[in-house]
C-alpha cells in the first residue's frame, strides 16, 4: 500500500482548495477543520458553508459537473486561476464520494456553462425548469416517438418582435408559468406542433407556435444540426435570451447563449 499511499499523497500535495460535491455534514466538517479552502458544490447549502456554489442540475457527466463547480468557484473568487484544486465527487454512486480529481483552476476553457444559470437574463430557476421539461420530453417523446422542441427563454418582448405566429397562441391571455406540473404537461403536448415557445425572464409562458426569423449570417453550428438549432443560435445572438433545443434526430438537449452552444445533455442519462 506504500506506493498507493505515496500516489494519493502526491495527488493532494500543495492544493489550494477542495471542491466538495456533497451536502454530507460530517464530510464537510472534516475538511472545514483543515487549513484549506473548502468549496461546497451542491443543489442546496445544507451545511451552511461559507464558500458555496449552487448546482442547478445533477450533472451525470463528471467533467461537466466539475467544470460547472470550477467556473462557479472562479466567478465567486473562491479560487484563483493558477490554483491546484482537488475535486471530490461521485462517478458510480450518486450518494457517496468515490472520485478524486486534481486540476488547475485555469485548465478548463470556460464554456459559459456556469454563466448560463447565473448571469443570464432569465432567472436561474426558470432556466433549470425549462431544461427539465426538455429532458423529460426527450426521455418520453410523444406517444413513444421522438420529438423536437425549441424553448426561447428571456427578453420575450424582443423575441416576439423578431418572430411571427404560425397559429393561434394558446397562452395569449393566460398567466401560467413553466415549472408548474400541469403547465409542463401542456408544453409537452404543444411541442409536437411547429414553432418555438417563448418564455419570459420570470418563467411566464408568453407564446407557442412562434416562427423565429433571425439573420443566419455568421452563425456557425456543428454539422448535422438543423433549423431549430440555427434559429436558437441566431436568436440568442441577436437578443438577451437563451434557448433550449431538444433535437428530434439525435435526442440531445442543447442550450444556447449569445449564439453558442454552452450545454449539451443526453436525456437518457438523467
Amino acid at each position: 500500500m506504500t506506493g498507493l499511499g505515496d500516489f494519493l499523497d502526491d495527488l493532494v500535495d500543495n492544493i489550494a482548495a477542495v471542491l466538495l460535491f456533497t451536502q454530507d455534514s460530517s464530510m464537510y466538517e472534516r475538511f472545514a477543520e483543515a487549513d484549506i479552502a473548502t468549496v461546497v458544490v451542491a443543489n442546496d447549502n445544507a451545511v451552511d458553508a461559507e464558500r458555496y456554489v449552487s448546482l442547478p442540475l445533477e450533472f451525470t457527466d463528471v467533467e461537466e459537473r466539475i467544470r460547472f463547480g470550477l467556473e462557479g468557484a472562479l466567478d465567486k473568487e473562491f479560487v484563483d486561476g493558477g490554483d491546484d484544486i482537488a475535486c471530490l465527487t461521485q462517478s458510480f454512486d450518486e450518494n457517496d464520494l468515490d472520485t478524486v480529481v486534481r486540476i488547475r483552476a485555469d485548465e478548463f476553457t470556460r464554456t459559459g456553462l456556469y454563466d448560463l444559470f447565473t448571469n443570464s437574463r432569465p432567472d436561474a430557476d426558470v432556466v433549470r425548469d425549462v431544461l427539465e421539461v426538455a429532458i423529460e420530453l426527450g426521455k418520453k417523446g410523444q406517444k413513444g416517438k421522438p420529438v423536437g422542441a425549441l424553448f426561447v427563454v428571456g427578453d420575450a418582448g424582443k423575441v416576439m418582435n423578431k418572430s411571427r405566429p404560425l397559429s393561434y397562441n394558446p397562452f395569449e391571455k393566460s398567466h401560467v408559468h413553466v415549472g408548474d406540473p400541469i403547465v409542463n404537461v401542456m408544453l409537452k403536448e404543444f411541442s409536437r406542433l411547429d414553432g418555438a415557445f417563448v418564455i419570459s425572464d420570470g418563467g411566464k409562458i408568453v407564446s407557442a407556435y412562434r416562427y423565429l426569423e433571425p439573420d443566419a449570417e455568421g452563425i456557425d453550428i456543428p454539422k448535422g444540426l438543423g433549423t431549430r438549432h440555427m434559429a436558437a443560435a441566431g436568436t440568442t445572438r441577436d437578443t438577451n435570451a437563451i434557448a433550449v433545443v431538444l433535437s428530434e434526430s439525435d435526442g440531445m438537449v442543447r442550450a444556447f447563449k449569445a449564439g453558442e452552444i454552452v450545454l449539451e445533455l443526453d436525456p437518457e442519462e438523467y
